[in-house]
């Protein structure tokens, strides 16, 4: 499992950036993204309240307290758990790190997989728990950060099947079950992993014709597409990307103009799965009368579950599907 990224305490806040007498409870827990709750439990149980107190109750916070939440912010979005991020906190910002002692567990607790998230991540590496922690706090450069390293780390496969798409899946179900609740959180996490997907440096392509791939008319999902380009760019094998919702005759004209080794069809949902244009691609040949070709055709996604064509590719995984495009391993992570 990878490790996380190595601790480096935050700094304090500017001198005069937060006023003399302290900044309050609601005040400090909107500045970090997180419930005035939160922050009374990590007080609770981690000894993570405020230096001084006004009255000796009204809690008062200064630069240096929220300089530790920061840092226990940031342990916790890296999927540190919470009890060992408040230790390391504390011990960055020289407070004694002998907290008092945890009250039991209430019964509105998150549920064990849950992370302290708010989504239902089940059974997870715990890169995709840092993820999830931080697109749940709309942290942006934590998302961004934490995607970037399982790139770098694992490969663009693995991280696409074990730590982005699972936190994908959390967020789709819990926004299902929230209305819209959480939406904030998926177009987030999208963003940032279909640019991270892009950033993965391809390596020179090698000769030959191209993979075409293309999500199918009316389906706007692309990022499972992307992942796939990222891993077949990182192995050097062409490509032509058409992205969401190719119109059947634009798609049908991109397989005559580019003659592609395999076509890549993408389908999210069985209302947008069109058998009919699968049947067209698989049958589409071209080149001279006695030398004609064809390409192979892979359907991809959920959509197509049900039944496909007689001699139509369907890859259940990424791995699967840069197995089957002949471009099983990369030459490895760093």
């Amino acid at each position: 499992m990878v490790s996380a990224m190595e601790s480096r305490p935050t700094h304090p806040a500017p001198a005069g950036s937060v006023p003399d007498a302290g900044l309050t409870t609601g005040t400090v827990a909107r500045r970090l993204g997180v419930s005035p709750t939160t922050l009374r439990s990590w007080d609770r149980r981690y000894g993570l309240g405020p230096a001084a107190r006004e009255d000796g109750r009204h809690r008062r916070w200064t630069p240096r307290d929220v300089a530790l939440l920061e840092e226990m912010c940031r342990l916790t979005a890296t999927g540190v758990p919470p009890g060992e991020a408040a230790r390391a906190a504390q011990r960055a910002f020289g407070r004694p790190a002998d907290a008092p002692p945890q009250l039991p567990v209430p019964a509105q607790a998150p549920r064990p997989g849950a992370a302290g998230s708010g989504l239902p991540l089940g059974t997870v590496r715990q890169e995709t728990r840092g993820l999830a922690r931080a697109a749940v706090r709309l942290d942006a450069p934590a998302v961004e950060a934490r995607l970037a390293l399982v790139v770098e780390r694992l490969g663009t496969a693995a991280a696409w099947e074990e730590v982005m798409a699972p936190a994908l899946r959390a967020v789709g179900r819990k926004w299902e079950t929230a209305g819209e609740r959480y939406v904030e959180v998926e177009h987030l996490l999208s963003w940032h992993v279909s640019s991270a997907l892009r950033r993965v440096p391809p390596v020179p392509a090698t000769t030959g014709p191209p993979v075409l791939l293309a999500c199918v008319p009316e389906e706007q999902h692309t990022l499972p597409v992307e992942a796939l380009a990222a891993g077949l760019g990182e192995r050097g094998v062409p490509l032509r990307m058409f992205g969401g919702a190719v119109p059947a005759g634009a798609l049908d004209d991109a397989v005559r103009r580019t003659g592609p080794a395999a076509v890549v069809l993408w389908s999210q949902s069985r209302d947008t799965a069109d058998r009919r244009l699968a049947r067209a691609v698989a049958g589409r040949a071209w080149g001279v009368k006695g030398a004609r070709g064809g390409a192979s055709l892979l359907l991809a996604g959920p959509g197509w579950a049900g039944g496909t064509p007689g001699g139509v590719l369907r890859p259940r995984s990424l791995r699967e599907a840069l197995r089957l495009l002949g471009a099983g391993e990369a030459a490895g992570p760093t």
